[in-house]
């Protein structure tokens, strides 16, 4: 039987532990191929930045005493994906994970976030994929800090690569969003979910700065709402402390009756 081919990604860049551990997991799976943004690269969304070097670098990480050879990438994480799947790949992968991301992803704010925009990308070349992460302090989301624990985060990943290596899919739902607490364990459930629609992150300006000088809006968790859906992955992952997985697709096309909604705008 063929060995399954599992390109693997992120978007906090190629050193990044959670990246690690996803591959050490991973491994058990398949062949795993790591190509990741060479720098961090953390709310790129999917975007595809004209001023992207595209170069590829050779690098030697080890991953639990083995020696791996890994690509970064100069580019976002979609592009990252691109040159992976196109450009590195002897063939083409049979799944794309993208993370293990330091920090949650939810609500309508996942269209920011470069791990979710890497499996996004993968989705749109035809081929099924898993964006993971791990509930942070806001302090860890741009760090490569080694007090976070991704042991548990990486058995939920190779759990549902497995499934995605698996079962056949439903092209609408073969893209996977899988937000784990801090507080999981292997034991810990996990539940099928929908995105909030309330924003999770609160983007919040620098006061008082100066125009002229670089500074970048902040952000803020912000409350969750007493009315939140009990089935949305902000309260499955925040109230129930279960693992959220949502089924994403690309088609971003209202929810509503094309025909009313046209009627509507013709009156």
């Amino acid at each position: 039987m063929r060995k399954k081919q599992i390109l693997l990604t992120n978007d906090d860049g190629i050193r990044s532990p959670g990246l690690w551990a996803a591959a050490e997991a991973l491994s058990e799976l398949g062949f795993v191929t790591v190509a990741a943004p060479r720098e961090q690269s953390s709310a790129m969304g999917r975007s595809m930045p004209s001023t992207s070097d595209g170069i590829i670098s050779e690098e030697h990480v080890e991953v639990n005493g083995q020696e791996w050879l890994v690509y970064a990438v100069g580019g976002s994480p979609a592009q990252a994906v691109q040159h992976g799947i196109l450009e590195i790949m002897p063939q083409r992968p049979d799944l794309v994970v993208s993370g293990i991301n330091y920090g949650e992803n939810l609500g309508i704010g996942v269209s920011v976030s470069g791990t979710v925009g890497a499996a996004m990308e993968a989705v749109a070349l035809e081929i099924p994929a898993l964006a993971i992460s791990l509930e942070t302090d806001k302090k860890h989301h741009l760090s490569y800090s080694e007090e976070v624990d991704f042991s548990h985060a990486a058995h939920f990943a190779a759990f549902f690569a497995k499934k995605l290596l698996e079962k056949d899919f439903p092209p609408e739902t073969n893209l996977l969003k899988v937000d784990v607490p801090r507080s999981a364990t292997q034991e810990t459930d996990w539940q099928i979910t929908h995105l909030s629609t309330n924003r999770f992150y609160h983007p919040l300006p620098k006061k008082g700065r100066d125009w002229s000088q670089p500074a970048q809006i902040d952000y803020e968790f912000a409350p969750i709402k007493s009315d939140e859906p009990k089935a949305s992955d902000v309260y499955v992952l925040h109230k129930k402390k279960l693992v959220s997985v949502t089924p994403l697709s690309l088609d971003f096309t209202a929810r509503v009756r094309l025909d009313e909604f046209e009627e509507f705008l013709r009156k």
